[in-house]
């Protein structure tokens, strides 16, 4: 069961209501702001975590974050490669 829904009026400059509509698909132009302001939420509780977690252990290095990502696309490029082998 889909969560309830409410209707709302927001206001946004008219090219970025253009570009989203044009891009929204089948799902529509209400689907794509719901998602687009959803995974701004997700941004928005991520960096407050981030920011709790600075706070009790302070900052990531640079080097700490390039290691990370390093990780996470070694881990994509694994993940693909397993992929195309069961296939």
């Amino acid at each position: 069961m889909s969560e309830p829904t409410g209707k709302y009026s927001i206001t946004m400059p008219r090219d970025i209501a253009e570009a989203a509509k044009a891009r929204s698909g089948p799902s529509g132009l209400s689907a794509y702001v719901a998602a687009a302001v959803a995974r701004q939420i997700e941004r928005d509780n991520l960096n407050e975590l981030i920011g709790v977690a600075e706070a009790e252990h302070g900052p990531i290095s640079d080097d700490e974050v390039q290691a990370l990502r390093d990780q996470l696309a070694e881990a994509r490029r694994a993940q693909t490669q397993g992929g195309a082998s069961a296939a």
